[in-house]
C-alpha cells in the first residue's frame, strides 16, 4: 500500500484521519464518515488519486478514526472539506495485517 505504485505510476500513501467528538453517537459519526466516503468517490471518478478504506469509532473516548488511501495529505485534507466534515489531524500511517490463518489470543499472542 505505502509507496506502491498504481494505475498512471502514482504513488499512494496511508492516512490516518482523527476525529475528537464530544457527545458523538455511532449514527453521527456513520453519517460523516459516509460523507467523507462519497467525497472520496467523487475525487477518485474525476480522476484523483484516493481511495476510503474503513473508519472506528471508539465511543467511550469520543474519538473515531478513518484510514484512507491517497497519493498525497493535501487530497485527503480535500476530501474532508467537501465533505464538510472536521478533524483534528491526520497522519502518515502504516497498516499491518495478521498473517492468513493466525487467531490472536487474550493477552496479544498469536496462534
Amino acid at each position: 500500500m505505502e509507496g506502491e505504485a498504481r494505475a498512471g505510476d502514482t504513488h499512494w500513501g496511508t492516512f490516518l484521519v482523527e476525529h475528537y467528538w464530544p457527545g458523538v453517537t455511532p449514527a453521527a459519526f456513520d453519517e460523516a464518515a459516509e460523507r467523507v466516503r462519497s467525497s472520496a468517490e467523487a475525487l477518485a471518478r474525476a480522476g484523483e488519486p484516493i481511495r476510503y478504506l474503513h473508519s472506528t469509532l471508539v465511543p467511550e473516548d469520543e474519538s473515531g478514526f478513518c484510514v484512507l488511501e491517497a497519493a498525497s495529505q493535501g487530497l485527503v485534507e480535500e476530501a474532508y472539506a467537501r465533505a464538510g466534515v472536521r478533524f483534528e489531524r491526520v497522519v502518515h500511517a502504516v497498516e499491518t495485517a495478521a498473517r492468513h490463518g493466525e487467531i490472536a489470543l487474550e493477552g496479544g499472542r498469536s496462534s
